[in-house]
């Protein structure tokens, strides 16, 4: 019994067969933001001068990615996701957003248009997973 409800946890479905998006959406994000974490920590010494942005931030950005990579894993692996954990997700993500959009359009950094594209889609990802884990989070409250 105890694999069944192992294999019952990992499902992607909950509630007869209504796809957990709760669950998929930190999951993917935690993907993604990993997949950003070693973009910064390989690509930061070419990178910098292409997208203007300051070549010491991507040491310290990259593990912070990592960091907020293995977190969201952590979260996504419960079997019933804490409210609260995933309202944290929420908030990072949202803040992440309200610190790049001002960052990429005051001109407190000399981006160049590849780095505004760059910052821009960052802040999409981090809009659009914001959103979806909160949909998620009302959902499996229903």
């Amino acid at each position: 019994m105890s694999i069944l409800t192992a294999t019952a946890a990992s499902d992607p479905k909950e509630r007869g067969g209504r796809p957990d998006l709760l669950r998929s959406s930190l999951r993917i994000d935690g993907l993604g933001t990993a997949a950003f974490g070693v973009v910064m920590l390989v690509g930061g010494p070419w990178l910098g001068g292409p997208l203007g942005l300051p070549s010491a931030w991507f040491l310290p950005i990259g593990i912070a990615m990592l960091g907020g990579a293995a977190a969201l894993g952590l979260i996504a692996g419960y079997p019933k996701i804490p409210s609260r954990l995933a309202g944290f997700a929420i908030a990072g993500n949202a803040l992440s957003a309200v610190v790049i959009l001002p960052l990429t359009f005051t001109g407190v950094l000399p981006l160049t248009g590849l780095g505004i594209a760059f910052m821009l889609a960052g802040a999409a990802w981090v809009t659009a997973f914001a959103a979806l884990t909160f949909a998620g989070l009302r959902r499996s409250r229903s």
